[in-house]
């Protein structure tokens, strides 16, 4: 089922997301779903808190960045890249940081110049509860802390700087009023109630 992603300006996306337990409800049945609602909005990634949920959950699939112009080695590292984590924590990043134009589906039309360190190490339990500690490199470090970021209570908006901030504010007012064209269900937080 197909999910509204919630807007920019939605209390839930600013809140430090909670642990959850193997016997989350209907875990299963939310991780398609939130699979699903991705697709659709044509995502690399989504975290909990972008359909309302304040719960440690996202999941990332970055096939459709390997077409990007990188190497052949890079290009299938991406491709083959789905994975879900639960109650992740990021133990390390390391490395010079690096600029990348970012954009998220909670804030449609807006894509910023984003630094992030390139390597970082994460702790985390998958769909089945396993627990993993991975080293991630490169755009797949960076969907990924992109996504932590969202149960952290922090919006890629939130790493610009102040004359950046100013300069999109209108665009966010717009985005939280639900005065934007977007292809995909998205629920705003100031949208004027139609009569």
């Amino acid at each position: 089922m197909i999910l509204p992603i919630v807007a920019y300006g939605d209390p839930v996306l600013k809140k430090k997301a909670e642990d959850i337990s193997k016997d989350y409800p209907n875990l299963d049945t939310l991780i398609a779903d939130m699979f699903e609602t991705m697709y659709n909005a044509f995502g690399v990634g989504l975290a909990a808190p972008q359909i309302g949920l304040p719960i440690r959950l996202f999941l990332v699939d970055t096939a459709p960045f390997s077409d990007e112009d990188l190497s052949e080695e890079e290009q299938m590292a991406l491709k083959m890249f789905k994975r879900v984590f639960i109650n992740a924590k990021i133990l390390n990043e390391e490395g010079q940081e690096w600029v990348f134009n970012e954009g998220c589906l909670s804030i449609p039309d807006v894509r910023e110049d984003v630094l992030r360190k390139p390597k970082i190490t994460v702790e985390y339990l998958d769909e089945n509860f396993k627990k993993h500690t991975d080293v991630f490199e490169g755009l797949i470090a960076r969907v990924v802390q992109h996504e932590y970021d969202h149960i952290e209570g922090v919006l890629f908006t939130d790493k610009l700087s102040g004359l950046k901030k100013r300069l999109i504010k209108g665009k966010l007012n717009k985005i939280s009023k639900g005065e934007i064209d977007v292809d995909y269900r998205m629920r705003f937080p100031n949208a004027k109630k139609k009569r």
